[in-house]
């Protein structure tokens, strides 16, 4: 099957496995046994061996004294998962024949796994992890049939006539990857966007320097498996790409309206229904109704600036990194940037050889996670293998999923009894002290640099930085300056720090965040007898799940609150896993004849105060801890603070002793 012929296939419903990438022939391999040898070399074991495994159909190449260990990784992983020097020795020499083998045998393509294949190989690459994992990465593997998270339903054969549709806000990764599982249900949906294209952050987010933060192969969904990402760490026009392309493959285009914005949702007791009301580019109201309504709108979506007197009388240009002009030529100014998280970390290189001065403002300094090869292109090992050896992408990604699951979790864990300043357990000292000599090393020959840099809280508490040593090299350029005064005010000519000293700068950036805790603003929603949503929360946003709130029937969230992660975990697991949680609620409504599920008030009572105990056991939840995870009443309503597993297995089944049932 082509590449063509897959993304037919995956639009009609009629392929085999659930991957908008999926290709049954690749290149084949013609190469001498010297390019081989270089190749075995020069790429990563485990994700070549059980690639090697699937193809040749040998598992006897995963032998079990040459499994990857896996030392948890307490700042960075080790390569080949940690396999010895004689482990990687022999396993190149097993991964060499069976490359020969591919060869001569013109092995072009491979198809899916059965079961009991699949286990031998979680087996083998995950060092024999506790079986309760094996679902759950199976799904994520997507290279067994039936074992993906495409619905095993169809609309049409359970509905008996009935009417239904679903509203979708937003279309995102989150609303994608929705709009997607209920067109392969056959479920009727609309997808409202209020932008001009799909892609949320990653058409929004246009700034110098954008990039992931996250491995590439591991940011993308189960069902859309590309396999030639060009560089680990992909940049911002890279991932916005792949978002238009799953979109058009994944054939969601027509149910779409864009330049289109949902103003509010107002659930109708009687006829058991959503009033949406929206406005169109023209400034045109209009009101539809919906059986259902999907909140896919993401976390990170409304700019938020510093409060600071006197902002609208500076007389230079001033920008959110999230609003990003790109019709404004930083060259040859004075740029003052705001903020040190994760965007001025990617902005601030990506001008400081441009501008004549620039000034950065930091309230906080960012924990760094040294990763040397952040801006490097995939090396030329994969970008062959991904040619020519039978789903080796998959492989990797998969590898790296599995990596990255429980990842740091267990460098975040309080440790009972611990009470040393600055960290929560033995390992996080740990983490902290070899963090902080990286520093000292980087700003060896600027010691008034690295008094302003060295973070003064709990590693884990905010979200680590990847620094492969550009952050440092800026600052120490003779055209940047570090302020940690604070601000005091702004006037025409810049900023006026709390120390008195005026900066006088052509442009504000502001990489200041966003506002995270105010969840589905400025959405008004309205539930059952007249329940304002916002009111309900008060601020503290809670939900079961993250997906569903009492009062609310049939209105769902993706990346509701506490669906975030930091040390492990992955965005795309967090969306399909609640997204199919939603889709079996809606089989259950309709099957069921049923108008609604609205939650009962006692389980979300109990849920968040389980997930408030855990998350009080986490680096972030620390009372010392000032973070954009907590909201304006110090409650940690962002993060996950649980095993991946865990929300796996809740997202599972759809308990009706948890919903009040509407009919």
């Amino acid at each position: 099957m082509t590449n063509s012929n897959a993304e037919a296939a995956q639009a009609t419903g009629e392929a085999v496995v659930d991957d908008l990438y999926w290709r049954d022939q690749y290149e084949a391999i013609t190469e001498d046994d010297a390019f081989l040898r270089n190749i075995v070399v020069g790429s990563d074991l485990p994700a070549l061996m059980v690639a090697l495994a699937a193809v040749t159909r040998d598992f006897s190449l995963l032998r079990d004294d040459l499994r990857p260990p896996q030392p948890p990784a307490d700042i960075t992983g080790m390569p080949h998962g940690g396999m010895s020097g004689e482990q990687q020795q022999q396993a190149r020499e097993l991964a060499f024949a069976a490359l020969k083998r591919v060869r001569d045998e013109k092995l072009t393509g491979v198809g899916t796994l059965t079961e009991a294949q699949a286990q031998d190989i979680l087996t083998w690459i995950t060092n024999a992890a506790n079986p309760e994992y094996h679902p759950m990465l199976m799904h994520d593997m997507a290279l067994v049939e039936g074992q993906g998270g495409k619905p095993k339903w169809n609309f049409r054969d359970i509905a008996v006539g009935r009417d239904f549709s679903v509203a979708v806000i937003g279309s995102g990764v989150s609303g994608m990857a929705a709009a997607y599982r209920l067109k392969q249900a056959g479920v009727p949906y609309t997808v409202f966007e209020k932008g001009h294209s799909v892609g949320g952050t990653w058409w929004k987010n246009t700034y110098p320097g954008v990039r992931l933060d996250t491995p590439n192969y591991a940011y993308s969904f189960s069902f859309a498996q590309r396999d030639d990402w060009p560089q680990q760490f992909s940049q911002g026009p890279e991932i916005f790409e792949y978002t238009r392309q799953v979109a058009e493959r994944g054939g969601i285009l027509d149910n779409i309206e864009f330049n289109t914005e949902v103003t509010s949702a107002d659930y109708d007791e009687t006829a058991g229904l959503w009033n949406v009301d929206t406005i169109d580019a023209g400034g045109r109201p209009m009101t539809r109704r919906f059986n259902a309504v999907i909140t896919a709108v993401g976390q990170l979506d409304r700019p938020k600036y510093p409060d600071v007197a006197g902002r609208e009388s500076f007389a230079g240009i001033q920008m959110h990194s999230a609003e990003w002009d790109n019709s404004v030529d930083v060259t040859g100014k004075r740029v003052a940037v705001i903020g040190t998280g994760a965007s001025a970390y990617q902005i601030v290189p990506a001008i400081v050889d441009h501008v004549s001065a620039l000034t950065v403002f930091q309230r906080s300094s960012p924990w760094m996670l040294p990763t040397k090869g952040y801006y490097d292109d995939m090396p030329d090992s994969v970008q062959w293998l991904v040619r020519k050896l039978p789903h080796y992408g998959q492989w990797l990604r998969f590898w790296q999923h599995w990596l990255g699951v429980e990842g740091r979790q267990h460098t975040a864990v309080a440790e009972p009894g611990w009470n040393r300043p600055g960290s929560v357990s033995a390992v996080n000292e740990k983490v902290r002290r070899e963090l902080t000599e990286l520093l000292a090393s980087q700003y060896q020959d600027r010691p008034d640099l690295l008094a302003k840099v060295t973070p003064n809280y709990i590693v884990g508490g905010k979200r680590m930085l990847r620094d492969n040593g550009v952050w440092a090299e800026s600052l120490k350029k003779p055209q940047t300056t570090l302020v940690t005064e604070g601000l005091e005010r702004m006037v025409p000519e810049g900023i006026v720090t709390k120390d008195g000293v005026l900066h006088e700068v052509d442009i504000i950036v502001y990489a200041t965040g966003f506002q995270a805790s105010d969840f589905l603003e400025p959405l008004q929603v309205t539930g059952r007898k007249g329940t304002d949503l916002h009111e309900y929360w008060g601020g503290d946003a809670k939900a079961f799940a993250g997906i569903t709130v009492p009062n609310f029937p049939n209105l769902f969230m993706v990346t509701g609150p506490n669906t975030g992660h930091v040390v492990n975990g992955s965005l795309y697991s967090m969306i399909e896993y609640g997204v199919e949680y939603i889709l079996e609620a809606i089989r259950i409504i309709v099957e069921n004849d049923l108008k609604s599920l609205d939650l009962k008030q006692e389980v979300l009572d109990g849920f968040i105060e389980k997930l408030d105990a855990a998350s009080a056991t986490k680096a972030w939840g620390h009372p010392s801890v000032q973070t954009w995870y907590k909201n304006r009443f110090g409650r940690v309503s962002q993060i996950w603070p649980y095993k991946v597993v865990d929300f796996w297995n809740i997202t599972r089944t759809v308990n009706l002793d948890d919903y009040n049932q509407l009919a």
